[in-house]
């Protein structure tokens, strides 16, 4: 009994677990990702709380888990399927439709706002709805920051044979440890709270992230150079247990959709506003450099081979890709 309260107390005390809802709540949604408090996944689940919350009269009550307290997002991914978790955000988005994994191929897009284009599109939208036969209900799909780029302790990447050798963290995202490889990089796959420890004591020479996140979790607190390479952009589905989902009455769905909606839109336009900060806060302990258009062509030549796996493999089509981008315009 001791012990269970004490693990309680420090729980609450380490900002883990938010704002238990009200025991009167009709439906209990308890949500769980891998970032920490201070960052914008979370904040934008603190507005969706208070929402729903409060268009649903208490019916619906809301418990937050941040830092990964209830597991690393592949553990988490997996919860929400089994149900003991109702939703979670996070990098293994592929268990929820592997389709997800179209917006990651190396290059696809340009800018961020093609990318939310094709997220809020008809095709998008496709992409979610196809989540449902593996137990997922995806009410909001957004980005999980800007472009990503590599960093790592060694020297900076300017063409690719630059990462040649170089040991990188990458998330299990087939499409970040395709791209690695295709680049000569050896991917070295690591939980995400785990990474800052093995960039810290060498396992690992680099990883790759956007801004926000390596300063969020302070991986440049033990790399040295960072490279600008806008080589990929993640997605951010609301991933939530389908079968929770569909027991709730009309009304409270309505309820929900529109507070993931309104809480993914906040999440998008704070996420990406807040990158330029972050690149300055980089700017101030890491060497910086900018690949060139020149040899972004160099990259983008390296990584068609990871195009071209995954159409021969069947995992999307040459008219799937041309749909994206479609949709991207």
């Amino acid at each position: 009994m001791h012990r269970t309260f004490l693990k309680a107390v420090c729980t609450v005390a380490v900002g883990f677990a938010i704002a238990m809802p009200a025991s009167a709540a009709d439906f209990n949604f308890k949500f769980g990702h891998g970032q920490p408090v201070t960052s914008v996944r979370h904040k934008s689940m603190e507005l969706f709380k208070e929402n729903v919350e409060k268009a649903s009269n208490g019916r619906i009550g809301v418990t937050l888990f941040a830092a990964g307290a209830l597991g690393n997002e592949a553990e988490l991914t997996d919860m929400v399927k089994m149900g003991t978790v109702q939703g979670t955000r996070g990098g293994s988005f592929a268990k929820a439709n592997k389709k997800f994994l179209i917006y990651t191929l190396p290059f696809l897009f340009n800018d961020t706002g093609s990318v939310l284009r094709a997220m809020r599109s008809n095709f998008g939208n496709d992409i979610g709805k196809h989540a449902e036969a593996n137990g997922y209900y995806i009410p909001a799909t957004g980005v999980a920051g800007g472009f990503r780029q590599i960093s790592n302790s060694k020297k900076p990447i300017n063409v690719p044979e630059d990462a040649a050798g170089l040991k990188i963290r990458t998330p299990p995202i087939e499409t970040i440890v395709k791209t690695m490889q295709a680049l000569g990089a050896n991917p070295q796959s690591i939980p995400y709270g785990e990474t800052y420890m093995a960039l810290k004591m060498g396992v690992v020479d680099g990883q790759e992230n956007p801004p926000s996140n390596i300063v969020e979790m302070k991986f440049f607190e033990a790399q040295k150079y960072l490279s600008i390479v806008d080589y990929q952009i993640h997605p951010d589905p609301f991933m939530v247990n389908l079968k929770w989902y569909q027991a709730l009455p009309d009304d409270l769905k309505a309820v929900f959709n529109k507070a993931a909606k309104d809480a993914m839109e906040w999440s998008d336009t704070h996420w990406l506003a807040s990158e330029a900060g972050y690149m300055a806060t980089l700017k101030q302990s890491m060497t910086v450099n900018t690949v060139s258009p020149e040899n972004r062509a160099k990259f983008v030549a390296k990584v068609k081979p990871v195009w071209e796996g995954y159409v021969k493999d069947g995992t999307f089509t040459d008219a799937e890709i041309q749909a994206a981008l479609k949709a991207g315009k």
